[in-house]
């Protein structure tokens, strides 16, 4: 990842320093349906397509924009403080509160940030209550207990998992993480937790730089591949996470479903089709008795709205 002035050519089909401007959707072959029956509950909220602005950034305003154009969605509120402190330090949050600026090279913060971000953890408890899909932004799977990084503010499927404990009874809870870049964030907040499993599939090496295949744990299965895996192989490494998550038996399963794995998307190299997030989430609603999908990465925004397509026809399949 390089400096968030170097991202403005990301996106394609977007000119240098037009990422914070209204989109425009005049080409009607990229537009999935949106009328059709949605078995999961889609979860976001309006303000996510224009708080915690970021610029000439891959991880702008406008990748909600997009998707809330397409699907029709379930408003959440955002999660208490008390909710992110079950994962976060008090001086992560003060900083969030109070910093305009950079937090790191990778990652803007805003007058705006802290809210959008209580938004994104809210947004995954009420997927995880409802077993839904919440489309919300700022991400969240970088974001260590005392550190924002990599595009993420809060872990806010991290939160959704102790949340879920803590409310719904839920004793175990797994983690799965496709999204193309390790979930160091995640891992750094769970992986003591012998009640909560975390599994990651990710390009190593890669940003940011850890989840190798010597980092492994009762509860913490790390499943590196190369740059050009592919769907076969990456379906064939995916057959490790689905036997550690039947191992461990859990009650709710959480989907960090980041779509920068795509043979498409600018920031990375995997070349996964459109149709292994199908599979990936079809497989995935095997594995508990109730699966819920926080949004992650996935930055070309002409093919993000088709691959959320994919992946709701996915888990879908099963219900």
């Amino acid at each position: 990842m390089g400096t968030v002035a170097s991202w403005s050519h990301l996106v394609p089909g977007t000119p240098p320093g037009q990422l914070g401007t209204a989109p425009t959707f005049g080409r009607a072959t990229i537009r999935p349906p949106r009328n059709r029956s949605i078995a999961i509950d889609l979860v976001s909220h309006t303000a996510f397509s224009h708080q915690h602005p970021t610029g000439p950034h891959p991880e702008s305003q406008q990748r909600l924009a997009v998707l809330q154009h397409h699907f029709p969605f379930v408003e959440c509120g955002p999660a208490r403080i008390d909710d992110v402190l079950r994962c976060h330090t008090p001086e992560l949050v003060r900083q969030i509160q109070t910093t305009n600026g950079l937090l790191d090279a990778d990652t803007v913060c805003t007058a705006t940030t802290f809210d959008a971000a209580l938004l994104a953890a809210g947004g995954a408890i009420e997927a995880a209550q409802r077993g839904g899909f919440a489309l919300a932004r700022p991400p969240g799977h970088h974001a260590e207990r005392d550190r924002a990084m990599g595009f993420c503010i809060f872990g806010s499927i991290a939160i959704a998992a102790r949340w879920a404990q803590a409310n719904l009874g839920f004793e175990r809870v797994a983690i799965v993480d496709w999204d193309v870049h390790h979930g160091n964030g995640t891992q750094d907040l769970v992986a003591d937790d012998p009640t909560i499993l975390f599994a990651s599939l990710h390009q190593w090496p890669f940003y940011p730089g850890t989840g190798g295949p010597y980092e492994q744990g009762e509860t913490l299965v790390n499943i590196p591949v190369p740059a050009g895996t592919g769907d076969d192989a990456y379906l064939e490494a995916w057959e490790t996470v689905e036997r550690a998550v039947r191992r461990f038996a859990p009650d709710l399963l959480l989907v960090s479903c980041g779509f920068d794995a795509h043979v498409e998307d600018p920031l990375a190299d995997l070349e996964l089709s459109t149709g292994c997030f199908r599979e990936l989430a079809a497989r995935a609603t095997q594995l508990a008795p109730r699966v819920a999908a926080v949004l992650e990465g996935g930055y070309n925004l002409r093919t993000l709205p088709w691959l959320v397509e994919a992946a709701l026809e996915g888990f879908d399949a099963n219900s």
